[in-house]
């Protein structure tokens, strides 16, 4: 691989994945905001001085700036956090009141807040529904990817690569359809044709007889795992892709709140955090499996940070909205000087978490892969 390719293959496509996904996160504060009659000052795409920028008619600066890491919107009146003696803040008139976040009634703040991690939500549910509705979803066949030792399978001497075409005489297709088959014929003999590369084989195989937790009946088990290479693509209709994208995002939701219970237990190494190297990493590998691959992983990528953002840690959406909870209890809002804490110790906290996935990354890489492309440029 040549330098441009793995410009392009890495760092050019980490950057466009990165981008969309931070553009939507903003999106949905900026999109809500205005809705509130909130002023938005700047909407930025990345962090430091602005490389490239426009002002339109609502008196917003659209830029791009030159560290490509993140972005942020920022709103008239944000700022504004109390932090300031009381005494010394000079009262607002009551146009620019009427415009400023700090002034908005506590839903309509909150609901700005929040609007950027659903914003990543919605998108991904967006992308998985239009990847079902215009490619179409992976439905395995029912064909042979790994056979366990000492199986049913093993026995009956059947082979990864086996397409299974009928049992009993019945053509099935899918995987699914060879599931349902066995597991209703615990210990009974079938009859399966199996198709080998050009050759049409008959076998005779008796699926194993187990008994679940919690069932009252045994199953049939045959032993074998689908072939990931042998699928089709089923598109879907408009509202079975609508609940495959939010399927998609709830169930992505719950294993990585698996994952982190796994972490905080202690079955699981919290060296499989990954951070920006290894999210490059991993875009440019996807990237060149093909274009779906890389929406789904997207896809995944836009919940993570979505999600992350929904913490409860001071500087993040979340820590901001666990403010605004305690202000609706409390009936006024949090003090000063703790929120101003707050905040410190939650940029504490990110700057902690970014050092140790950076980490994480740098001593997990690669190195020979990377040293040996770098002699192959010299």
């Amino acid at each position: 691989m040549n330098i441009v390719d793995f410009a392009f293959n890495y760092v050019v496509v980490f950057l466009v994945v990165l981008t969309i996904l931070v553009f939507v996160h903003e999106w949905g504060h900026y999109w809500v905001a205005r809705r509130a009659g909130v002023r938005v000052e700047v909407f930025s795409i990345g962090f430091g001085p602005e490389i490239y920028g426009w002002t339109d008619k609502h008196d917003t600066r659209w830029k791009i700036s030159a560290i490509p890491l993140g972005g942020y919107v920022k709103m008239f009146g944000e700022a504004d956090m109390g932090w300031e003696e009381e005494e010394e803040a000079e009262p607002l008139p009551p146009e620019e009141k009427a415009v400023s976040f700090h002034h908005k009634k506590l839903w309509q703040r909150s609901a700005i807040v929040a609007a950027g991690p659903i914003a990543n939500f919605v998108f991904a549910s967006v992308l998985v529904a239009l990847l079902a509705g215009i490619v179409g979803t992976a439905r395995p066949l029912a064909a042979v990817g790994e056979v366990q030792p000492g199986s049913a399978a093993a026995a009956a001497q059947l082979q990864a690569g086996d397409r299974i075409a009928a049992i009993d005489g019945q053509p099935i297709k899918w995987f699914e359809d060879l599931r349902r088959i066995v597991s209703a014929k615990p210990g009974v003999p079938l009859s399966m044709e199996i198709l080998r590369g050009a050759e049409t084989l008959t076998v005779t195989v008796t699926p194993r007889s187990h008994v679940l937790k919690d069932a009252k009946a045994p199953v049939g088990l045959l032993g074998v795992r689908f072939d990931p290479q042998a699928v089709e693509y089923e598109r879907q209709g408009p509202v079975e892709a609508v609940s495959t994208g939010v399927g998609y995002t709830v169930d992505m939701v719950a294993r990585i709140f698996g994952v982190l219970g796994e972490m905080i237990a202690g079955h699981r190494s919290a060296e499989e955090l990954g951070g920006p190297l290894r999210i490059a990493q991993l875009s440019g590998d996807i990237a060149q499996l093909g274009f779906k691959e890389l929406v789904l992983f997207m896809a995944a990528l836009s919940v993570n940070l979505g999600l992350i953002n929904l913490f409860p840690v001071p500087v993040l959406d979340g820590g901001r909205l666990v403010f605004y909870a305690a202000e609706g209890l409390r009936g006024r809002p949090v003090a000063p000087k703790i929120e101003e804490y707050g905040m410190r110790l939650g940029l504490a906290l990110v700057l902690f978490l970014v050092v140790f996935v950076t980490w994480n990354d740098i001593t997990q890489m690669p190195w020979d892969r990377v040293f040996a492309w770098f002699k192959g440029l010299i």
